[in-house]
């Protein structure tokens, strides 16, 4: 059956979808036999869907590391469905992982940005893997942004993806030790909320559950969780200055047993915060709420 005029991309639609320049598929085209195989009568070769999954494969391969010789010989021999556990595990230095995503984030290829970031927590756990890899990442396409001002959709998709990946870490969690949910929330008018996301995965490789309100949460409702759940420990973040008012720690009722609040984040004064414990980073976080369940 002929494929419809919808599933035929030029070189330029490729190019996009891919994330590389149409020079560069040319080059793959001439160099590697990897061309459009679309053609009709009277009109330009375009790309069929199954060149267009031979192409994002050979792209994987290169971000990944594979010389592009190498990574256009596996991506011509490929049939069926991609296997990204079998690129991912090519990628074994911590210098190569964060370039990876990056790259992957830069061609809005969020499915191997999530498998490498599932390799990588599967591997070395939830904090080291925050620490050594999904800061880093962030930091370099934050940078990015602010020198060029373009990027801006990276940056979201990155963030969403490592969001998806933490979360589907955090529901992993069989037998928690808590009887009453750890609470988390982003306090204030705060939109951050990828660190709590990250402690919640962490604490669930603890087997301490959480229960997490999320961004912009305010007084009211955290008063209402703290009243009506007795949580073990509040964790409160704020990445502005202007989102780390004490009231959110000072004003939540008076509970028996009293939860052990923790603070992260850059956005509070840690002069106005000296009778609440704070994390400067999450494997503090963690050992703070161990600390507050008797783990």
């Amino acid at each position: 059956m002929a494929a419809k005029d919808d599933e035929k991309l030029t070189v330029a639609a490729v190019a996009r979808r891919i994330g590389v320049a149409p020079a560069t598929l040319r080059t793959w085209a001439r160099r590697y036999g990897l061309g459009p195989s679309g053609h009709e009568a009277g009109e330009h070769r375009k790309y069929l869907p199954q060149d267009l999954a031979k192409l994002i494969m050979m792209r994987r391969l290169i971000v990944a590391g594979v010389s592009p010789a190498e990574a256009a010989e596996q991506a011509l021999s490929h049939k069926g469905s991609l296997n990204l556990e079998q690129i991912v595990e090519t990628v074994h230095e911590r210098s190569d992982v964060v370039d990876a995503i990056v790259s992957a984030a830069q061609s809005l290829d969020h499915n191997f940005v999530e498998a490498l970031l599932r390799q990588e927590i599967s591997q070395f756990g939830v904090i080291d893997s925050w620490h050594e890899v999904m800061v880093p990442v962030l930091i370099i396409v934050g940078d990015i942004w602010a020198q060029t001002g373009e990027g801006i959709e990276v940056e979201h998709l990155l963030s969403e993806s490592i969001t998806n990946v933490l979360r589907d870490f955090s529901r992993e969690i069989k037998s928690p030790i808590n009887p009453r949910p750890v609470l988390l929330a982003s306090v204030g008018e705060e939109l951050h909320c990828l660190a709590l996301h990250a402690l919640t995965a962490a604490l669930a490789e603890l087997n301490i559950e959480c229960q997490v309100m999320g961004a912009r949460t305010p007084l009211a409702a955290l008063s209402s969780v703290v009243t009506r759940s007795a949580p073990p420990a509040v964790f409160l973040w704020a990445q502005l200055a202007k989102n780390g008012d004490p009231k959110f720690f000072k004003d939540i009722p008076n509970v028996r047993p009293a939860p052990r609040v923790v603070l992260g984040g850059p956005g509070w004064d840690r002069d106005q915060c000296q009778e609440v414990a704070f994390a400067e980073d999450l494997a503090l976080a963690c050992s703070e709420i161990k600390q507050a369940i008797g783990a």
